[in-house]
């Protein structure tokens, strides 16, 4: 049986039929699966180094048929002994492992390589260990409490640089998911959708250095709100945000799913701005490592990216979104109603405003960690004064954001790369180019830089 099957349904098998990732009727089809996705890996990177450009590449095959060139490509490349060496990986310095998450959607691939299989696929034995909030989350990965875990993804650049803490060398291996994030209101305030009207209003973040706390301040500058002055910004963890908006103490939050919609479930909230209207695409949360553990563990690491990354892949297709939920829904990860996580995962949703919406990018997920979106992190940090003086914004983005070892792994694995390390971003109409933040710096009215 997989790992989030019920062991109460009398028609589940608990006799260790099946194999140990839960998604193939025996362990000789799972490992079937593991060798073709080697193979092609293997004859992709063979074919990519004999025909440079694709078409090619494509006349070829049209030419000969698919036999004749692979046994053409075989007379010339021992393409089955680079296969047999492809499936005999390093031995693993450390396979039981602690792993810290926070209970909140942005997690999902984190949470569902455990219990759908992806970490014991690669001979690992991990311990998921749900942490109540951000702070703790930070500390336990300073003293070494946790291998690695669930962050932020600005915090491994904080945590770098020493701010809040003391500076340790933290890195983004990999990206968990874009978007999936929400401004929500109390429904008191069905009367106030414009922002010009919210000054006074108390808002409840989940950490100073998170992408909720950069994009709050920059949708309510760019409304003309100062965020230091005109409104409160209140520290609280995701799964307090809820119970604060009930009991009156905060008018509003920018916050993690599946939040934004258990407040419209539990009718005490209403969704007024998804993240992704504010910055489509836009990062938030990553698989966070420190430096030395990389470094002393370097084939546990790689089989730790190789686990992430495919969950990552695997939770970007919405044809695999109903096996997630039942994944990720029990009490031991997020203990959420399965009709909240599904308006979530699916992006068909109520607002409370008496709406039902469909955004299918709602939420997503995408491993690749770009420097780019680094650079605009540090450009928001040093904007509202939690980074003072000179930064070498490319320099400090490419040590901590992994982007090269995340290139050269998936390419491995045979998952798509972008062209560049590098893009611009356009938010909310403004574009951000990472070659000049400085000047996109001095380009805001409101600013503490």
């Amino acid at each position: 049986m997989s790992g989030f099957d019920d062991p109460f349904d009398p028609n589940i098998q608990l006799s260790g039929k099946g194999c140990s990732c839960g998604r193939h009727a025996s362990q000789a089809e799972h490992r079937q699966d593991e060798d073709a996705r080697i193979s092609r890996v293997v004859e992709s990177t063979v074919m990519r180094a004999l025909f440079p450009h694709d078409e090619t590449r494509r006349n070829f095959i049209r030419a000969v048929g698919a036999g004749t060139a692979l046994a053409a490509v075989s007379t010339f490349f021992p393409l089955s002994a680079a296969r047999a060496l492809a499936a005999d990986r390093a031995a693993l310095e450390k396979t039981d492992l602690k792993i810290g998450f926070v209970p909140i959607t942005c997690a999902t691939p984190i949470i569902m390589a455990g219990p759908m299989g992806f970490y014991s696929r690669e001979g690992l034995n991990v311990s998921l260990l749900k942490t109540a909030g951000w702070a703790v989350v930070r500390d336990k990965v300073m003293n070494k409490e946790y291998d690695a875990s669930h962050m932020l993804s600005p915090m491994p650049l904080a945590i770098s640089l020493g701010l809040g803490s003391q500076a340790q060398p933290v890195a983004v291996a990999a990206i968990e998911n874009i978007n999936g994030q929400a401004i929500t209101l109390h429904v008191k305030h069905k009367d106030k959708l414009d922002p010009k009207q919210w000054k006074g209003f108390k808002f409840g973040l989940p950490f100073d250095y998170s992408i909720h706390n950069l994009l709050l301040r920059y949708f309510l500058a760019e409304h003309g709100l100062d965020p230091d002055q005109d409104v409160e910004l209140r520290i609280m963890s995701p799964p307090d945000m809820v119970a604060n908006l009930r009991a009156g103490n905060i008018d509003g939050f920018l916050g993690p799913e599946p939040f934004n919609q258990r407040a419209v479930y539990e009718e005490v909230g209403f969704i007024h701005t998804l993240s992704r209207d504010i910055w489509d695409g836009h990062p938030c949360c990553a698989f966070g490592v420190s430096e030395g553990f990389a470094k002393t563990h370097p084939n546990t690491f790689a089989a730790l990216f190789r686990a992430i990354a495919s969950a990552t892949d695997y939770a970007h297709k919405p044809e695999n979104r109903a096996d997630i939920i039942k994944a990720i829904a029990p009490a031991n990860y997020l203990n959420q109603p399965i009709p909240v996580l599904e308006q979530v995962m699916t992006g068909r949703f109520a607002d409370g405003l008496g709406k039902v919406r469909n955004v299918p990018d709602r939420v997503d997920f995408d491993p690749f960690p770009w420097p780019s979106m680094a650079v605009w992190m540090l450009s928001q940090l040093k904007r509202w004064g939690y980074l003072k003086g000179e930064v070498n914004y490319r320099q400090v983005a490419e040590n901590v954001f992994l982007a090269t070892d995340a290139r050269k792994r998936l390419k491995e694995m045979g998952l798509p790369v972008p062209a560049s390390n590098y893009a611009r971003y356009t938010i909310m109409g403004k574009v951000f180019d990472p070659a000049k933040p400085e000047q996109y710096l001095k380009s805001f009215k409101i600013s503490r830089a």
